[in-house]
């Protein structure tokens, strides 16, 4: 059977990556900003700024058998550089706008389907100058494993958190060859991430083959979170 899923985002990055492996098999919608990338693939495009739109719920299926929220921030300082406006932003596109249209999005959710949203290795390990970011997607995490329990069995909700991934939202800290490398060395198994990597457990997370997963929080994240080898 086909499933009908919708991605907040998905035009760039993990999310883009995420398309290219649902859409030939899967009813895929995409809300998002831009949709350059998305003109050769089989997908339905609503054009959406998560911060500024409301979703309009009236162009998606009646029923929808997965959820992704994409959109994030990396935005790395140290605290006495950050003003609040910086932290309201990153609450802003990382949790309230989540909170927003997942309020939207969940009358619609069918039985046995799935949610998937996005963290960091920050929330769960300390990292300087990831003050922001991490009280961010830490409100997703707390807010997944409710969400879950809330809705549990008719709809799973499950978490990614990455380490560092090449995407463009990371084109700052990846932007050449040496800074590639020492990212890379910082992780036991000595490579930055790809959007590949963290696209298919999303993928995964959507499928039935996942049918015994809720309110997980995934580390896919090169072994940052769970081994040091210094």
């Amino acid at each position: 059977m086909k499933k009908n899923i919708v991605l907040i985002g998905g035009s760039h990055g993990i999310g883009l990556e995420l398309v290219r492996l649902l859409h030939e098999t899967h009813n895929v919608y995409v809300a998002s900003r831009t949709a350059d990338d998305l003109e050769s693939l089989n997908v339905t495009h609503l054009p959406f700024d998560v911060t500024k739109d409301e979703l309009d719920i009236t162009q998606l299926p009646e029923k929808l058998h997965g959820f992704v929220y994409c959109p994030g921030s990396i935005n790395l300082k140290p605290l006495k550089m950050m003003s609040m406006d910086a932290f309201r932003e990153d609450m802003e596109i990382n949790f309230f706008s989540l909170v927003k249209v997942t309020k939207e999005v969940m009358p619609r959710m069918a039985e046995d389907s799935s949610v998937v949203f996005f963290s960091t290795v920050a929330v769960g390990m300390g990292m300087p100058f990831h003050t922001s970011v991490a009280a961010a997607k830490g409100a997703i995490e707390g807010f997944a494993k409710a969400l879950a329990a809330e809705y549990t069995p008719k709809v799973r909700v499950n978490v990614i958190a990455p380490s560092l991934v090449d995407t463009p939202l990371a084109s700052r800290l990846l932007s050449n060859d040496k800074t590639k490398e020492m990212m890379a060395e910082r992780h036991p198994l000595k490579k930055v991430g790809t959007p590949a990597d963290i696209a298919h457990m999303a993928a995964f997370l959507l499928r039935d083959d996942s049918g015994w997963m809720t309110g997980q929080i995934l580390g896919v994240d090169g072994g940052m979170s769970t081994l040091n080898i210094s």
